[in-house]
């Protein structure tokens, strides 16, 4: 006598189940830009001067001449209003005498405005979701840092004695796409869904022959192309009136692409033989 199977119902999660790191973190970016809106202009201003990542503090070891000389120097070009403001600014900077080390960090919790919070939250939440759920908090929280540090000292490196302030975390961010590109192009893996498991079970691929998947090279391809035009030619071409840290876009995705095996508590595989497209490595 045949008796039929009754199959358990799947259990699915909810499409926005958002890891509890994520959700503070952006809970943080709108708490502080908040907090800013109720600031008088002195206290903002004091606030994104203690905590924003400003270049030329790397350059508070030259001595005055030198540092006055170098800062003359970065300015030129500029119209004679915002050259002076520049100045200003670089010898209060200077006479603070402050290096600031915490900024490194820091500068991503802050953001320019609420359009720019808005962005960066939702880019979190895409790719910040998958890589928390994956690293787990602690180890979610030392990548974001160290992304955010790299996305900072690539645009040090872009920008010598730029008194500008930098805010935003789109460096770490760029960092957790990078990351999330090291495993989200495995069969049946989702940036959000019902099948989240898969992305602690996803095998995450060496980066070269992550350089040879069609669809992450793609990825990888298009996010330096419109970082880079956007970064270039955003300005001139009227899409807007901040400058794009750009650099720090690409410092914080090349760190997070370079060490993400670092961090990474999923074991990881060889490169793979002649598997067939789409086709999962074997446990060894």
């Amino acid at each position: 006598m045949s008796v039929p199977i009754v199959q358990a119902p799947r259990r699915r999660e909810p499409v926005f189940n958002v890891p509890g790191v994520v959700a503070a973190l952006i809970a943080i970016f709108v708490g502080i830009q908040l907090a800013r809106s109720l600031l008088s202009e002195e206290l903002d201003f004091r606030l994104i001067f203690e905590f924003s990542f400003v270049p030329a503090r790397l350059d508070l070891g030259l001595t005055p001449q030198q540092f006055a000389t170098a800062l003359a120097q970065s300015v030129q070009g500029l119209p004679r209003e915002a050259a002076e403001m520049r100045i200003a600014l670089g010898q209060l900077i200077y006479a603070d005498g402050g290096l600031k080390p915490w900024t490194l960090l820091t500068y991503a919790l802050l953001h320019a405005s609420w359009t720019h919070v808005l962005l960066n939250s939702a880019w979190l939440l895409a790719f910040g979701s998958p890589v928390a759920r994956r690293f787990g908090t602690a180890r979610f929280l030392a990548f974001f840092a160290v992304s955010a540090v790299a996305g900072a000292l690539a645009h040090a490196i872009g920008h010598g004695m730029d008194v500008t302030p930098m805010v935003g975390a789109s460096g770490a961010i760029s960092g957790c796409m990078a990351a999330a590109a090291r495993f989200i192009f495995q069969r049946g893996v989702m940036l959000f869904g019902a099948e989240r498991e898969r992305i602690h079970q996803a095998r995450a691929q060496p980066l070269l022959v992550l350089l040879k998947d069609r669809r992450a090279l793609l990825f990888m391809l298009s996010w330096f192309g419109i970082n880079l035009l956007f970064g270039l030619a955003a300005g001139p071409l009227g899409i807007t009136d901040s400058a794009i840290a750009w650099q720090a876009h690409i410092g914080g995705f090349v760190a997070g692409l370079l060490l993400f095996p670092l961090f990474d508590p999923a074991p990881r595989i060889e490169a793979p033989g002649p598997l067939s497209e789409g086709m999962e490595t074997p446990d060894r």
